[in-house]
This record gives C-alpha cells, sequence and structure tokens, in this order.
C-alpha cells in the first residue's frame, strides 16, 4: 500500500506513514451518481481559501454548512496557521473567523461572518455505513476557480487508523476510527463532505493515498459524520478540554525540529524564531534547545502543540531552555494568538 497524505493545504507538505490494518478490496457493481449527490449537498458545500503569511503560503480546502448562520465544519489540518481564512458559499464568499478545533481528531469550526440563510447540510448516520456501500466525495481539488469534484466509489473499510506527519512543524497525529474508500481524492478535498447514496453526509475527507496519480484510482480517508458532529457540538458550545480548543491557537512563536543530538536533556530543537513573539521576547534564538514550558517536558513538537493547546493567549508560562553553548535560562512570556 502507498503512503498517505492530509489532503487539504496546497503549501503545505504533509505526509502520512502507517495504516492499521489491510485493505478489503469489494468492488461494487455500480457507484454513486454524482449529480445525486449534488443536488443535495452541493449547495452547502464551501470551498475554504486560506493565507498563512509567515510562511507565504496560500492553500485551499473543502468545509460544509452546520446552520444557516454560517457555521462550518472543516478540518483543522486545512485551517491550521492560517492568517485569513475565506470560504465561498454558492458562489459569494465570507471571511471566516476560527470558533475552536480538536488538533488530534483533525475538526475545526468556522463562523462565517455576516452569514444568514445559507444552505444547510443534510447529515446521515455514519453507524448505518458498511464495506460495499456507495459514497461520493465533494471537494476543491481544483480550486476555488473551478467547479466543485465530485468522486464515486465505495466504502472498502471502518475503523482505520492513519499516522499522519506535518513536514513543517515536525509533528505526527495519529486519526483513528476512520471511514476508507475507494476514491481518487486529492489535495484540496480535506474538509469535504462524503455523502451517501441517498444524499446525506456521512462522512468527512480527512486524508488521501500518495499514488492517486497513478490513475483513475485511489484511496481516501473520512472521519465518520457522527464523531465530527459530536466535537463540532462541543466546540460550538465553548466546551475547551484537553483535546478541545477554543479560539485561535496559541502562539509561542517558533519553528522547532527533531531532540538536539548533542544534548543529554529531552527537549526540542528550535529552528526559527518569529520576530516579535512570545519566544523571541523571552530571550530564545536559533539552535536553543526547548526543554519544557510550566516544567512540562516538550520532547517532540507533538508534546509542545498539545502544551499549547492547552493555553490561551495573555498566558503567562516559564519556558526552559538550552543554548548552543550549554547554558541553562528561564524566562516568564506571555503567549499570543
Amino acid at each position: 500500500m502507498g503512503g498517505f497524505r492530509f489532503c487539504g493545504r496546497l503549501g503545505t507538505a504533509v505526509t502520512a506513514a502507517t495504516v492499521a490494518m489491510a485493505t478489503i478490496s469489494l468492488a461494487p457493481a455500480t457507484h454513486a451518481d454524482p449529480s445525486a449527490a449534488e443536488a443535495a449537498v452541493e449547495p452547502a458545500t464551501a470551498r475554504v481559501d486560506t493565507v498563512i503569511n509567515y510562511q507565504h503560503a496560500i492553500g485551499a480546502g473543502t468545509g460544509f454548512v452546520l446552520d444557516a448562520g454560517g457555521a462550518l465544519l472543516t478540518n483543522f489540518h486545512v485551517v491550521q496557521g492560517a492568517d485569513k481564512v475565506t470560504a465561498t458559499v454558492a458562489g459569494r464568499p465570507y471571511r471566516a473567523d476560527l470558533v475552536g478545533y480538536d488538533r488530534h481528531r483533525d475538526i475545526a469550526v468556522l463562523q462565517l461572518r455576516g452569514a444568514a440563510d445559507l444552505p444547510v447540510t443534510p447529515i446521515g448516520d455514519s453507524a448505518q455505513l458498511a464495506v460495499g456501500d456507495e459514497v461520493v466525495a465533494l471537494g476543491n481539488a481544483d480550486g476555488s476557480g473551478s467547479s466543485l469534484t465530485h468522486e464515486a466509489g465505495h466504502v472498502i473499510g471502518l475503523n482505520r487508523t492513519i499516522t499522519a506527519k506535518d513536514e513543517l512543524t515536525g509533528s505526527s497525529e495519529q486519526v483513528t476510527g476512520l471511514i476508507q474508500f475507494a476514491a481518487p481524492v486529492r489535495a484540496g478535498d480535506s474538509g469535504g463532505p462524503l455523502v451517501s447514496a441517498d444524499g446525506r453526509v456521512v462522512g468527512m475527507t480527512t486524508a488521501a493515498t500518495l499514488n492517486y496519480r497513478m490513475g483513475p484510482g485511489g484511496e481516501g480517508f473520512a472521519i465518520p459524520i457522527n464523531e465530527a458532529m459530536a466535537t463540532a457540538a462541543q466546540i460550538r458550545a465553548g466546551t475547551a478540554s484537553n483535546n478541545i480548543h477554543i479560539g485561535q491557537p496559541t502562539l509561542l512563536g517558533v519553528g522547532v525540529g527533531g531532540p538536539d543530538e548533542h544534548s543529554q536533556l529531552p527537549g526540542v530543537l528550535i529552528r526559527d524564531v518569529i520576530s516579535g513573539g512570545p519566544a523571541q521576547i523571552a530571550g530564545m534564538v536559533p539552535g536553543d534547545v526547548l526543554v519544557s514550558i510550566d516544567a512540562v517536558t516538550v520532547s517532540s513538537a507533538g508534546a509542545l502543540t498539545s502544551v499549547l493547546d492547552r493555553h490561551y493567549p495573555g498566558d503567562v508560562v516559564e519556558l526552559f531552555w538550552i543554548d548552543r553553548a550549554g547554558q541553562q535560562h528561564t524566562a516568564k512570556t506571555a503567549l499570543t494568538s
């Protein structure tokens, strides 16, 4: 089986390493009719465009409308790090604000500014899905200047697990309980609806095989809609937890690599420091090794993001790091959004 990738931002290289369980290959006699799925779901499907100033990058993804007032469901990796998010529904663009997210489940809720009377996505029941069921994935693979893509296929596995690595931060996330389906989803399709034969959304596309370019085949993975909607309900209620963060991610202002091979202490190597950010204000520079935040060890990029997700802008934290000369430093700094 080939490699896997999150299929959201075009400006971000994200790959994945493993998939739990072998693929079950069942080929149904017919596929779901893309035109039927389009009629039922496309009016409430959004093209999501992002701008990331720091990386001078743009990205494209997909989402779908949860209520007429403009709540939108998408993948977190579609909007992660974005300075500007625009969602286009029924041909009209809206600026979008991040309501909250669950990084580990790769789920985010956006609110579209000034939205009213929007078409609402018909939601199905992912618990009723079975291997062999026909599905259609709607997405933004061709970019926001084109029509939405409609990729017909069928379910080939349930309760799958993938491990995806973000090449920009070095962090890895394991996403579990996924629907695996045979359809050539591509970059830009992340956050898009996976639609059942009766025209209801049963999942949210989150990842695709790297080898989709080999031909008309390909596979995708989707978060079951029951799980996605339960997480979205917590986010919309403002219920923060160890996994759910309300509002924008908290910024320390560093780019990190793996552990420093020359250090005897756990920690992450600081490869870049944003000018004027909290880390620079505290005195950190590239080449330092960040060991802990508020005495919590950060031994990996994933551990660092998990610690930061439990904080909010304005929180004052104590950093402990070691510089290139082996000198230890501590300083307090206020986190920003």
